[in-house]
């Protein structure tokens, strides 16, 4: 719901990209009042197709060049996530003097509902499910968004929710001013998306910002030992090796908050100790918002992970086949690599990211049998990883069969990339897609001499 009163009406504004969190900022602004333009320097079908709805819904369009060079002033910009702030169409427009903001800043401005938000290098999606499914089982009418799919200004186009539960990503930190969540998750911190920062002390301080409004009255759930700077909300922390934390984990699957069980993972379908921090920084949400952990934890006993996230594809000939293409980061692959026993054929590679593949070469060499290489930095990968046999293809399907001519019954064959998808594929969910095609479509049967 739009409150009567809000202060973009009248205003003239430039909505950046026409992502999925654009176009619901777009017509979020359009209810609001706001003469809105909205602007990408793509010229893609599907940005052309989503134009021409926010055109048909009195939304000023500007795409390709034209986006680029406009010369109109605006009183207020608002950035999709996925676009730097140095892209042409961004420069173009704050030049002038325009301020910028993002999609959750914008929405954060108009919601009446509290905010949990949860962010980290891995685990963020899992965390949201775990905690909106959770919330929901308590009696807390929450309602997941934010990076996970659902834009929180698409959230605001219908009736309120109690409740958010935001997945937030780094890039979406950037642009925030007032965001300030009731409850902040602190999950991890590994080496990601270093060819938008330059180093890993940007990286953190963008990751830092979902801490940056919070007061004494508001909570932050953090892994214990975090490096993090003095924060002014209250914590709960949790750790799975640490029995200092507030939140632990006892003989691998039991989850306590103290001296008491919440949880043991036996009766879940979750495994590992990534899902077990996981699990407790869900709990810590919910504590935090003083929810009943017995109901809590009744709320997730057929909960499944989300797809491409360590997924079981199929068992071809003895060999099973593990779907990680959501591993987009070296942490993500170690944890992956880490779940699997027994022989492993590792398929990895993809966007270079800024980041080498050596951190993780002690593993790889420890645990993995072969690898099968694909991307940009298939070739650099091979040098990293000697000297474990390696196989460079030019494509995910000839490193699916040369996975599949090699493999020996009895053995796993990992798809965890370690990195993005975007040198080959649109984004993970269409990498992990083909994947899951690819092995299905391998033969059952036993080979005929």
């Amino acid at each position: 719901m739009i409150p009567a009163a809000n202060p973009y009406a009248g205003l003239r504004v430039a909505v950046l990209g026409l992502g999925r969190s654009g176009v619901a900022a777009a017509r979020l602004l359009k209810r609001c009042g706001a003469s809105v333009t909205a602007m990408d320097s793509k010229e893609f079908p599907l940005v052309l197709e989503r134009a021409a709805m926010l055109r048909r819904d009195g939304v000023a369009i500007l795409t390709g060049r034209d986006a680029d060079t406009d010369r109109s002033r605006y009183d207020l910009a608002v950035l999709s996530p996925g676009i730097e702030e140095s892209a042409p169409v961004v420069v173009n427009v704050t030049s002038k003097g325009t301020p910028l903001i993002g999609e959750l800043e914008l929405a954060f401005s108009l919601a009446t509902s509290p905010v949990v938000a949860i962010t980290g290098t891995n685990g963020k999606t899992t965390t949201t499910e775990l905690t909106t499914r959770m919330l929901c089982g308590a009696g807390v009418r929450a309602v997941a968004c934010g990076n996970i799919g659902t834009p929180m200004s698409e959230l605001l186009l219908g009736e309120e929710p109690g409740l958010y539960v935001a997945e937030v990503s780094s890039f979406q930190l950037e642009t925030i001013r007032t965001f300030r969540p009731k409850v902040a998750l602190w999950l991890n911190l590994s080496p990601n998306h270093l060819d938008r920062y330059p180093s890993m002390a940007e990286y953190r301080e963008a990751k830092l910002r979902i801490f940056l409004n919070q007061t004494a009255e508001d909570w932050a759930v953090v892994q214990h030992g975090s490096e993090l700077p003095p924060l002014k909300a209250r914590t709960i922390t949790f750790s799975v090796t640490d029995p200092a934390a507030d939140l632990t984990l006892a003989d691998g699957t039991k989850i306590l908050h103290g001296k008491k069980l919440l949880l043991d993972m036996e009766s879940t379908n979750l495994r590992g100790p990534h899902n077990a921090s996981n699990l407790m920084a869900a709990f810590g949400a919910g504590i935090a918002l003083g929810a009943d952990p017995v109901t809590m934890a009744s709320a997730i006993g057929n909960y499944a992970p989300p797809a491409h996230r360590c997924e079981p594809i199929a068992v071809k000939r003895g060999v099973t086949w593990v779907n990680d293409s959501k591993a987009t980061n070296l942490d993500a692959m170690e944890q992956a690599i880490r779940s699997v026993s027994g022989p492993l054929l590792l398929i990895a590679g993809g966007k270079d990211k800024g980041f080498e593949f050596a951190p993780i070469a002690p593993l790889v060499r420890e645990r993995v049998a072969r690898a099968v290489l694909i991307g940009e930095m298939r070739h650099r990968i091979a040098r990293d990883w000697s000297p474990v046999p390696t196989e460079v293809t030019d494509t995910l399907d000839e490193a699916v069969a040369a996975a599949a001519a090699t493999a020996e019954p009895g053995s796993t064959v990992l798809f965890s990339p370690g990195t993005s998808s975007f040198d080959m594929f649109r984004d993970y969910v269409r990498r992990g897609e083909e994947f899951r095609r690819l092995v299905l479509a391998l033969p059952d049967d036993s080979p005929t001499n």
